[in-house]
């Protein structure tokens, strides 16, 4: 089922790049949409502006071009940037979302999005509140990043029998077109729940030269393809192929591993804490569910840019 969300409410049709939609309801950031393969721009500031912007008064004067663009990010709320394209590595039209601090996201690191089964790259911007989150971390002073979330339909973000592979669209088509708008993709953070969790350390296993931080949410793992959840994986040799546990740490990567102590998954997330070493964890109390995930959020988003700010 579902979880409630807080919806990303896209109050006019797609149009093209640079136009801009209404604020997304009650959050006071800005949004826009594009049917084109780039990232459009956002009323104001969006991903594609300079970084050479203006900074805000207080700091001038003989701040640095970096605290500069820090108060800058800290001094506003989120722009969020909505567009779709055609994914040839997913066979289908999907959706991206880049949420960017005051000043855009040009210049800066970028953490992935992963969301859980049954979510979508625009609902996970209000699901988790990331336009209220990214904001929030920044003025705490978190140096500044970007995040992007992706339609990763119900995959478990690998590549599946069917052709669909979210994992290529994520290395061949999302990463160009963030380059292309100057977002730093050359070294980049995953950070997801459920399957979205399974899949931030999964992307982090299998690419350690591009992933340096790793952070999940209750990560949907089993010990065997047998005890996973329906359409979880192809087969035997599918799970066998896409394991997480027994595999230990990636060399390079940091991790973060949360998870509630009443969720199903808790078992398997403490053994992702003996086994990845997490630079970070918690397993306090908590079920599989928005709040949880919400609660840890905040802690997770200051670990992955802080992770980036040193790379």
């Amino acid at each position: 089922m579902r979880p409630s969300r807080r919806t990303l409410l896209i109050t006019v049709p797609a149009v093209t790049a640079g136009a801009a939609l209404a604020n997304v309801g009650g959050t006071g950031c800005a949004a826009s949409t594009s049917t084109t393969p780039g990232i459009s721009s956002a009323a104001g500031p969006g991903p594609t502006a300079s970084a050479g912007a203006a900074a805000p008064a207080s700091a001038s004067g003989s701040a640095s071009p970096q605290q500069r663009r820090a108060a800058q990010a800290a001094s506003g709320p989120a722009v969020v940037t909505a567009t779709s394209f055609r994914s040839a590595a997913r066979g289908r039209q999907v959706s991206m979302v880049v949420v960017a601090p005051a000043g855009g996201a040009r210049d800066l690191p970028v953490c992935l999005v992963l969301h859980g089964r049954g979510d979508d790259a625009r609902g996970s911007v209000g699901l988790l509140g990331l336009d209220a989150l990214l904001p929030g971390v920044i003025r705490a002073g978190v140096p500044p990043f970007a995040l992007v979330t992706l339609d990763g339909g119900t995959t478990y973000w690998h590549r599946r029998a069917s052709g669909d592979d979210p994992e290529t669209m994520i290395l061949e088509e999302v990463r160009p077109r963030l380059a292309a708008a100057g977002i730093r993709t050359t070294r980049l953070a995953a950070w997801g729940w459920s399957m979205g969790g399974y899949g931030a350390l999964l992307l982090a296993r299998r690419h350690p030269d591009l992933v340096v931080a790793a952070a999940a949410s209750s990560p949907a793992m089993w010990h065997t393809y047998g005890a996973s959840a329906p359409g979880a994986f192809d087969s035997a040799a599918d799970f066998a192929a896409h394991r997480v546990l027994g595999t230990g740490p990636a060399p390079g990567v940091a991790y973060r591993v949360d998870c509630g102590s009443s969720d199903p998954f808790a078992a398997v997330s403490r053994e992702a804490v003996t086994q990845l070493q997490p630079a970070e964890h918690s397993l306090g109390a908590g079920s599989h569910n928005p709040t949880y995930w919400r609660s840890v959020a905040p802690a997770q988003l200051a670990f992955v840019g802080t992770v980036l700010a040193r790379t």
